[in-house]
């Protein structure tokens, strides 16, 4: 096996070029057009949205991450997934290089097994087989181990890169390469000609034969750094290369701010070089001789040389995934170091001081709250020059740029009436706030002196991501004052100069009441992804968008519920027993009023007997002067000798003037039909038939079910809850337009004498007495 294993090295090394020229998919020039070199070194990343264009990286691998548990042996799963991450990187047409660690700890699980077999043999021929257990394993020595492992260590990375058609080359240096001139120049000269070849460099100290390292001789300047470990090895081969990123993979998720474990450690997502002394490290890592302060101080030595560095988790993949891959795209892994450092706070910070601030604001007082609504309402009309005039600039900037379609300038463009109905709508608000927070529900008395109380409490730190519609930031804002939440608010870019002058007018409202960091808009480089990822430190996500959006959150939300619809295909069926102008009328409405919108009908359901009649020939008629695309479905197109066209999917939610029409031969079959296909959004029946209409709202399954009613009077509005923050299609918590109480949560509250013990014994049980208590509610005038 290892001497095909170095056959295959030899003959990759030496025709290298050939190889590239039968297999252009893994050449270095087809790479590089899809991946154009186009940034020169000298300065770091700013932004971790800026490693994409990441062309030459370094990856570390640590010895945690390299070796098993038992730190005899390699972690294999890991390696091979570390390997396919690298390939497939360099066959975007970065340039990769490794430096690894392993080949102790390769070379000690060899070593073992063959002193085990040898101590075996002997005392088997001299001394019985009674001896055996007390054969043991003498200390190994470390540059032993090496010798022994790194020649399987490298045939292992060879056979693994080969399954990628990527080759590999091995590279052993000490601190003498570096320090010497003429022999740092010719492993310079090596490695630009190994990554021109387009073969990886898999670098690792000659652990066989390095001296020790000498103390406090660690890093002397941006110049000088001492070899003493695989970090300072990375980091200086990192600047010696002018690589754009060095990723340093350890057992850790990356740097705390105290000793990961202990109980206030946090995770710091970018740290810059002036932040030294606000750490605590810890104990150093299970194996290897560096700790995270060699990390830090190599890494550090590197950012200063021009390469920007990231320390990340290697060892669980499950929990990180692909982490290299996911550095590269700038996703929120590991600790990013950056010489910039942002004029405000981080969004964990920002998320810190909403939590804080909304706390603060539950604690307010109903009237209270609804004094900063009315405030915020009358500031949207008092400051309205500036709001349009913010907006103009943003609609200046779409339309230049043309990447929005009309309905999304349309939502993105504010007017003085739109600020006006927006302040009649806060004002609702701030009327209906005064009776959402602690509201007693139930009130129980479960023993003598003992009664327990369910009361409404604020669901805590909420996250709203919104596109185009500035006009959502204070509704939104409003509803979650009213309900006592934190609120987090990352709107999309083509309305940031709009979105920051209505968030400084909802500071300037809550600031009447000292709760002005309760709400905070996210205007930093995150992206969704990455904000998706605080589990521990928000409550809620509510998209607020295209359905496009809502399924990227849903997917990337890891542990944190999202209230949402990630589509909204709504159905009228029009039964056999339908009024023919009620029929036009709502499917006119529900189809032509605002196309793009969630709740617009997208299918059409007709009973069997329609068809062919005059009923059918109106409604055709209507779509047809209203412009709407007509697609049949399967039963419908059967029906026709020269259909529309047939569509490909009933489950289509089209966006815009088109709709889909079928044909079903009864209520049930309606009923099936949109249990399968549709989104459970809102669903319509037309008809003068009452049994049938109230078989219809019993039986189907949608957070929003009509009775000859237009699909469009799905809306917060329209329901006079004053404003939604979205439509539910979930089954839990809130379902279809949610408002102010979809906001709110419960909890127990339990108040006693001290004499009233809890007794699960069956005898005991017989003294609850589950006396239901009437509540009073408070009157809201």
């Amino acid at each position: 096996m290892l001497r095909r294993l170095a056959l295959c090295s030899r003959f990759k090394v030496a025709t290298g070029s050939a190889l590239s020229r039968i297999s252009p998919h893994f050449t270095r020039a087809a790479s590089q057009a899809k991946f154009p070199l186009t940034r020169t070194h000298g300065k770091s990343f700013a932004h971790r949205s800026e490693l994409k264009h990441a062309k030459r990286i370094v990856v570390k691998l640590g010895s945690a991450v390299v070796t098993r548990g038992d730190e005899c042996g390699l972690a294999l799963g890991r390696l091979a997934s570390i390997v396919e991450q690298v390939a497939v990187l360099q066959n975007q047409g970065r340039e990769m290089m490794i430096v690894t660690s392993g080949a102790v700890a390769f070379g000690k699980q060899r070593l073992r097994h063959e002193i085990l077999l040898s101590q075996s043999v002997r005392q088997a021929l001299h001394s019985g087989q009674n001896q055996l257990k007390e054969m043991s394993v003498p200390v190994l020595e470390a540059r032993a181990c090496a010798a022994a492992g790194q020649s399987g260590l490298m045939a292992l990375y060879e056979a693994m890169f080969t399954q990628y058609s990527t080759c590999t080359a091995q590279i052993l240096v000490t601190n003498l390469d570096f320090h010497d001139d003429q022999k740092r120049r010719n492993l310079n000269s090596t490695l630009h000609e190994l990554l021109r070849m387009n073969i990886v460099p898999i670098i690792n100290t000659n652990d066989a034969v390095v001296p020790p390292p000498e103390p406090n001789s660690d890093l002397q300047g941006v110049n000088v750094i001492s070899i003493k470990d695989n970090d300072s090895l990375a980091a200086r081969l990192a600047v010696e290369m002018k690589a754009d990123l060095l990723i340093a993979l350890s057992d850790v998720e990356g740097l705390y701010d105290s000793p990961p474990g202990s109980d206030d450690a946090k995770l710091i997502d970018i740290f810059y070089p002036g932040d030294q002394q606000s750490i605590t490290y810890g104990t150093k890592s299970r194996v290897g001789i560096g700790g995270m302060e060699a990390k830090v101080k190599a890494a550090l030595w590197a950012l200063q040389g021009g390469t920007s560095v990231v320390i990340a988790n290697g060892t669980h993949p499950k929990v990180t995934g692909h982490v290299i891959t996911d550095i590269v795209e700038g996703k929120k892994v590991g600790t990013f170091f950056s010489e910039v450092k942002p004029a405000g706070p981080t969004v964990e910070q920002q998320t810190e001081m909403a939590r804080h601030g909304g706390r603060v604001l539950a604690a307010l007082l109903p009237e209270q709250r609804s004094e900063i609504i009315c405030h915020l309402a009358d500031l949207l009309t008092e400051k309205k020059d500036d709001i349009l005039a913010a907006n103009k600039k943003d609609m200046e900037v779409a339309v230049s740029g043309g990447k929005l379609s009309p309905p999304m300038l349309k939502r993105l463009s504010l007017s003085t009436a739109k600020l006006n109905s927006l302040a009649i709508g806060l004002r609702q608000i701030a009327v209906s706030s005064r009776d959402s927070v602690g509201q007693v529900l139930r009130r129980t008395r479960v023993a003598n002196n003992l009664e327990l109380e369910q009361i409404t409490v604020p669901i805590g730190v909420l996250l709203v991501i919104f596109e185009s519609r500035p006009d959502c930031l204070p509704q939104v804002a409003a509803l979650a004052i009213a309900s006592g939440n934190a609120l987090l608010l990352k709107g999309g870019k083509e309305a940031s100069n709009t979105n920051q002058t209505l968030h400084q007018l909802t500071q300037e409202a809550l600031s009447i009441h000292g709760v002005k960091d309760a709400v905070q808009l996210v205007s930093t480089h995150e992206e969704v992804e990455d904000l998706c990822r605080l589990d521990k430190m928000i409550d809620l996500i509510i998209p607020r968008g295209s359905s496009q959006l809502v399924r990227d959150i849903q997917r990337a939300a890891k542990g944190i519920p999202v209230l949402g619809h990630s589509e909204g295909i709504c159905h009228v069926y029009i039964d056999s027993e339908a009024s023919v102008d009620k029929a036009i009328k709502i499917i006119r409405d529900s189809k032509c009023d605002y196309p793009a919108a969630c709740n617009a009908m997208e299918t059409l359901l007709v009973h069997r007997d329609l068809l062919r009649t005059p009923v059918f020939d109106q409604i055709i008629d209507m779509l047809r002067v209203e412009r709407v695309k007509i697609h049949a479905g399967p039963r419908f197109a059967s029906y026709l000798t020269f259909s529309p066209s047939e569509v490909k999917s009933l489950r289509t939610e089209y966006g815009d003037l088109e709709c889909c029409i079928e044909v079903v031969d009864s209520m049930q079959e309606a009923i099936d039909h949109i249990h399968k296909y549709g989104s459970s959004h809102t669903d319509v029946i037309v008809t003068e038939n009452e049994e049938t209409a109230e078989q219809f709202l019993q039986q189907l399954d949608s957070a929003c079910v009509f009775w000859n009613a237009s699909t469009r009077f799905s809306d917060g509005y329209r329901f006079g809850l004053g404003a939604e923050v979205g439509i539910s299609t979930a089954r839990i918590h809130a379902r279809g337009p949610v408002g102010l109480e979809g906001l709110l949560t419960t909890k127990w509250v339990l108040k006693g004498d001290g004499h009233t013990v809890a007794d699960f014994s069956e005898q005991g049980s017989m003294k609850y007495i589950h006396e239901n208590i009437p509540v009073i509610q408070r009157s809201s005038s």
